[in-house]
C-alpha cells in the first residue's frame, strides 16, 4: 500500500517517536514535536504507539490513498475532507484506493498528524525512521515531502468501520496565544543563576519568539535571568525539555531535534507530557512557568501514561472485529 503526495510540503516529515538509543552517538531524538497526537492516531488505526506517520505543519496539504486501508487525523485539529466529504479531528475511517485527503490549516495548534494502518513503512536508521532534517536521513529520502513522492505502508488491519468512522467525541484540549502553565524541575545550574533570575523565570510571562522550530524555542521576557557570576562550561548532554540561557539571559527550550549537547547554562527541565503542548504554540504566544520537584514530576509523567493506556484500552473496546489484510 502507498500514500501519494499531491503537494509540496517541505516542512511536512514522516516521524515516529524518535530515536532515544543514539543519542549517545550525537544524534538527536527526533520524532513527533507532539508525541501523544501521533501515539493517538496510531491506536486509532490499530498500530503500536511507536509506527511512523506523518507530521503535518504545512497546508493544504493533500493525499491520495492508492489502496484501501484506515488512517486517522489527530493533533491540531485541520479543516479535512475525504474526497469532498468533511471528517472530524480525532478520529479514523477506512478510505478507498483512489480517495485523496485534504487538510486545510487548523484555526488553532501547530501540527496534525496522519496515522494509518500499518504505519508509513521507510527504512529504520540508527533504530527509528523518523525525519532528521538536520542530518538528512531518516524518514523519506531525509526531507520533506514533495509533490510527486510514493510514500511505502506496512500491513495493518482493515476494521469494518461505519461510514462515519470512529474516533474521540471530545477533543483533547489544545493552547492557544492566551497563554498555558508548564512545570518545571530545576536543571543543575539552577543553583548558578541568582535568586532575582530565579524568581523572574517563575514570576513574569515569557513569550515565544519567531526564532521556533524543532529543534529549540527561543523566549522572549521584559527581565533577562542572570547567573551569579559569570560561568564557562565545558560541553554537556542535552535532552528535549532543557531550558538553557545563553548570555543575552534569554531562555531557549530545546525541542524534539534537540542539540545533543551545548555550553549553555540549564536553568530548568519541562516535563516531557508537556511537551506536546508547547509544540502546538504558534510563535507571539505566552507561557509561564512554575517549579515542582522531581516527585511531582514523576507522578505527573505516572499519571499521564496510565491516561494514555485507558484510552487506549478504551478505544480498543468499542472497535469492531478486525480482519486482518
Amino acid at each position: 500500500m502507498m500514500l501519494e503526495v499531491l503537494t509540496n510540503a517541505p516542512l511536512n516529515t514522516v516521524q515516529d517517536l524518535g530515536r532515544p538509543r543514539a543519542v549517545s552517538f550525537g544524534v538527536s531524538r527526533g520524532g513527533a514535536m507532539d508525541r501523544d497526537a501521533l501515539a493517538l492516531g496510531n491506536i486509532l488505526v490499530g498500530n503500536t504507539e511507536d509506527s511512523a506517520g506523518l507530521e503535518i505543519v504545512f497546508f493544504p496539504f493533500k493525499i491520495r490513498f492508492r489502496k484501501e486501508c484506515v488512517f486517522a487525523i489527530t493533533g491540531a485539529p485541520a479543516k479535512v475532507r475525504l474526497d469532498s466529504a468533511p471528517m472530524p479531528s480525532c478520529w479514523s475511517m477506512n478510505a478507498r484506493a483512489g480517495q485523496t485527503l485534504i487538510m486545510e490549516a487548523p484555526e488553532k495548534g501547530m501540527r496534525s498528524y496522519l496515522a494509518v494502518s500499518g504505519g508509513v513503512d521507510v527504512p529504520i536508521v540508527l533504530g527509528g525512521r523518523a525525519t532528521d532534517i538536520k542530518g538528512g536521513f531518516g524518514g523519506f529520502e531525509g526531507r520533506g515531502l514533495q509533490k510527486g513522492d510514493l510514500l511505502p505502508c506496512g500491513t495493518g488491519s482493515l476494521l469494518p468501520l461505519p461510514p462515519s468512522g470512529m474516533g474521540l467525541s471530545a477533543l483533547p484540549l489544545l493552547p492557544d496565544k492566551d497563554g498555558v502553565e508548564l512545570h518545571l524541575l530545576p536543571a543543575a545550574e539552577y543553583s548558578e543563576f541568582t535568586e532575582q533570575a530565579q524568581a523572574c523565570l517563575v514570576e513574569q510571562p515569557w513569550r515565544i519568539t519567531t526564532h521556533a522550530n524543532r529543534v529549540g524555542y527561543r523566549l522572549e521576557g521584559t527581565m533577562a535571568l542572570q547567573t551569579r557570576q559569570p560561568l564557562s562550561l565545558l560541553s554537556h548532554g542535552l535532552l528535549p525539555g532543557t531550558v538553557q540561557v545563553p548570555p543575552s539571559g534569554q531562555p531557549i527550550i530545546q525541542m524534539a531535534d534537540a542539540n545533543t549537547c551545548g555550553g549553555y547554562p540549564k536553568i530548568g527541565i519541562i516535563v516531557e507530557p508537556e511537551l506536546g503542548i508547547l509544540s502546538q504554540m504558534p510563535p507571539g504566544a505566552s507561557i509561564s512557568f512554575r517549579m515542582i520537584n522531581q516527585e511531582q514530576a514523576l507522578a505527573q509523567a505516572r499519571a499521564h501514561r496510565k491516561n494514555l493506556r485507558m484510552l487506549a484500552a478504551q478505544i480498543a473496546a468499542t472497535k469492531p472485529h478486525i480482519l486482518t489484510q
